[in-house]
């Protein structure tokens, strides 16, 4: 049995998922299941990116795939749409979610 001390990590050079930003994304995946749009969810991390997939049905591809990618080059943090093979761009998860929030829970009369 070993201890495990906090410098011990070997995630810490991982990009991740804020707390609040989680809380945003969960926010919006609730929505989507009480609406019945989605099952299930599952969270990747890398060294330069962060990934979010959400399942319309648990054995099934990702449906929607949020993604905070590093670029390098311009030191900067992007985020990434991926839903029904279209990619979109964004420079804050806010418009990201506002985005995904028009296109997934439009009103119907």
């Amino acid at each position: 049995m070993g201890l495990v001390t906090s410098s011990a990590s070997t995630n810490n050079h991982n990009l991740y998922f804020s707390k609040d930003e989680l809380a945003k994304i969960l926010n919006l995946y609730s929505k989507g299941v009480s609406n019945g749009e989605w099952k299930d969810y599952a969270i990747d991390f890398s060294k330069n990116n962060a990934f979010f997939y959400i399942f319309k049905h648990s054995l099934a591809a990702p449906e929607c795939i949020l993604n905070k990618s590093l670029e390098k080059r311009k030191r900067k943090i992007f985020y990434n749409l991926k839903l029904k093979n279209k990619n979109k761009k964004f420079e804050n998860l806010d418009n990201l979610l506002s985005s995904l929030n028009r296109k997934m829970f439009r009103l119907v009369n």
